[in-house]
């Protein structure tokens, strides 16, 4: 199916598909990163980041949020 033959078949969805069909786009690309976020976390590469911000807050060079 063509991207043109997609866009004539949304265009005939019934009100609340789009919707629908939108969530369910945007469902993959969250879990993607979801994913990647957790692979990135298990492999350390936050790890530097974490014991960085971990001695400024411990040294008091940190900022309260407002």
């Amino acid at each position: 199916m063509s991207a043109n033959e997609i866009k004539k078949a949304i265009e005939h969805l019934s009100l609340g598909e789009p919707l629908e069909l939108m969530q369910w786009l945007n469902h993959p690309a969250d879990d993607e990163w979801d994913l990647e976020m957790k692979r990135d976390a298990t492999a350390g590469k936050f790890d530097k980041l974490m014991k960085e911000s971990e001695a400024e807050y411990r040294e008091g060079r940190t900022t309260e949020f407002p």
